[in-house]
């Protein structure tokens, strides 16, 4: 019943008399009830207390035996499955509790607050839920209770012996769930990942449902827009059919129609505001599953596609961005580009090698957060500009090496210049968020008005560095604390003194999964990088690493971290993206094997 080494728990009636006791007592006082405590056949731990009412919650797990919960079998048989089933009960644990807090609520500061890392739209492996053969278990945060700086010791009993234990077991007993909802989402996510193993056999970067909304309400929401949404309808050329495991909700059928967008090199043109960069950002979100009712439930993409963009003013460390930027004016050299304030062309530059070296098998680019630069150098600017004065080989030049040599694939949205046309396999149309196939179309302008460019021919040999960081320049300590890592919003670490922009990270969904980048990066700068161990070696083991032991393995450092104790609120992210904040930290030293470097 505790495989993490915790000692036998205090009974309800001690826990109970010990709340009583501490009533009116100093905050710090609350530090007696850490430990594990029986609630019933239920075990309630207190992992972390906080400091004072005003400082970040305290974190608990509530633990009910499998015996007790009685989750079937096969929602919980495969990986996916248990993601998904997780992510449920989270959510159903988080409306659970929100609906039986009472009197716990009063108080200073966050005092009776409970939270529950429930996410949003999409479907991510987090912390909020361990599922294992003998028990499942929430973990949350509390507010213990406070008037100003005094425990509230009625209002802890009620809290924790019967808001918590009332709520818990709503959230995670099969018996108090509703079924058919608990089925349905689960195999939502389970057809959306056999929808996805499917693309390699197929040859696509990505399937797009017909019936599919992929609008959203607005800038700031992922919610699906519910009103006068067009949904998705595949061209005729381009559609697919793929198995699904389950029968769809909607229709009974047993396999789903939709466009296969094909590996290799696909524009999406068509006029402003007619829906491109909406399909684009549809397929960027599809690589991970969505929650039923979303609109992208049948939406998915490589899980290796990146999205990459022009970052004005990030750091770049290293990168050999020679095969797009080479002979820079004063002799830097760009087989090892180094600057603390990129250019909008360097820095795509390297978002581009950074994802080859990190394993990307496609790029996802749009033009409106692209260097126009480095997109595209049309015949009149070539003219005026001799190639010998202009370092930059456009991404038009590049973008068929990367597929025919790397078997890289490249989406692109691009509403203002035909001369991709010819680089194009394949091209598909938005019109009034509709889509058409006008492959043959483009060939024909392209034949009928030839472009008058001149075309870089020169071979590029799409090779890294070798860069290997090194983890005693990290340092995450800042005054007292030797770890002061802070994550409240999704593009934003605070990394000991620094501050790491993450804005340019565009598939990363959810604020916990940047609290795990940071934690990943501290704990690969304390054990992994040895100044010897390249990127995607380090990325290799932490793969590795959360695969065999989940998140559990992250969170701040000590005897707690991979014992089963509270983490924290973290969600699983992509490699990419994990390699993506490590390129941009400015306090990193890398060092470089430059053995699989041609001649210069």
């Amino acid at each position: 019943m505790y495989p993490d080494g915790v000692s036998e728990p205090t009974s309800e009636g001690q826990l109970r008399t010990l709340l009583r006791r501490l009533d009116g007592r100093s905050y710090r006082a609350y530090r007696e009830i850490q430990g594990a405590h029986a609630i019933g056949s239920a075990t309630l731990f207190v992992d972390r207390v906080q400091g004072d009412p005003f400082a970040a919650p305290s974190r608990l797990r509530f633990r009910v035996p499998m015996a007790d919960a009685s989750i079937p079998q096969q929602l919980r048989d495969t990986r996916p499955r248990r993601i998904a089933l997780a992510d449920f009960l989270a959510r159903r644990c988080a409306s659970a509790l929100s609906l039986s807090r009472g009197r716990g609520s009063t108080g200073s500061g966050g005092s009776g607050q409970l939270h529950v890392d429930r996410g949003g739209q999409e479907v991510l492996e987090r912390s909020a839920i361990a599922i294992d053969d003998a028990f499942v278990e929430l973990r949350f945060e509390a507010g213990l209770p406070a008037r100003g700086r005094r425990i509230l010791g009625p209002e802890a009993e009620h809290l924790l012996l019967e808001t918590v234990p009332t709520g818990a077991r709503a959230g995670l007993e099969w018996s108090r769930s509703d079924a058919a909802t608990a089925e349905r989402f689960v195999q939502c996510v389970d057809s959306q990942e056999a929808l996805r193993q499917q693309l390699a056999d197929r040859s696509l970067v990505a399937f797009v449902g017909n019936g599919a909304v992929l609008p959203r309400e607005s800038g700031a929401s992922q919610r699906p827009l519910r009103e006068e949404a067009v949904r998705f309808h595949s061209p005729p050329s381009l559609e697919t059919r793929l198995s699904l495991p389950h029968p769809d909700p909607t229709t009974g059928a047993r396999e789903v129609a939709g466009m296969g967008v094909p590996r290799g090199v696909t524009l999406i043109v068509g006029g402003g505001f007619h829906g491109k960069s909406t399909l684009l950002r549809a397929i960027e979100r599809g690589v991970y599953p969505h929650v039923p009712d979303d609109g992208r439930e049948q939406v998915v993409s490589d899980p290796c596609l990146v999205k990459v963009r022009a970052e004005d003013g990030r750091r770049v460390a290293g990168v050999d961005i020679h095969d797009f930027v080479a002979a820079l004016p004063g002799g830097s050299d760009t087989r090892r580009f180094s600057s603390d304030d990129a250019s909008g062309s360097t820095s795509q530059a390297a978002a581009i090698v950074e994802a080859l070296e990190a394993g990307a098998s496609g790029l996802l680019l749009d033009e409106d957060t692209c260097a126009t630069n480095f997109m595209l150098r049309d015949a009149r600017m070539q003219a005026l500009v001799a190639r010998e004065h202009e370092p930059i080989t456009p991404f038009v030049d590049r973008v068929r090496g990367l597929w025919e040599e790397r078997g890289v694939s490249s989406v692109l949205v691009m509403g203002g210049s035909g001369d991709y046309f010819e680089a194009a396999d394949h091209v598909i149309a938005m019109r009034d968020y509709r889509a058409f196939d006008v492959g043959s179309e483009a060939r024909e302008i392209a034949r009928r008005l030839p472009t008058q460019r001149l075309r870089d021919d020169g071979a590029p040999s799409f090779r890294s560095n070798a860069r290997a960081p090194v983890g005693s320049s990290l340092d995450a300590s800042r005054g007292r604390k030797r770890f002061k890592i802070d994550v409240r919003e999704r593009d934003l670490v605070v990394y000991g003194r620094q501050r790491l922009d993450l804005r340019g990270l565009e598939q990363l969904a959810d604020t916990s999964q940047t609290r795990a980048i940071a934690w990943t990066i501290e704990l690969l700068a304390g054990h992994f990088m040895d100044g010897r161990t390249p990127i995607p070696a380090l990325l290799d083991r932490v793969d590795a690493l959360l695969d065999e032991h989940g998140l559990d393995a992250l969170g701040p450092p000590g005897p707690e971290r991979g014992s089963g104790h509270h983490p924290g609120n973290l969600a699983r992210p992509r490699r990419f993206e994990i390699a993506a904040a490590l390129s941009r930290m400015r306090e990193v030293e890398w060092r470089f094997d430059r053995t699989d470097q041609p001649d210069t």
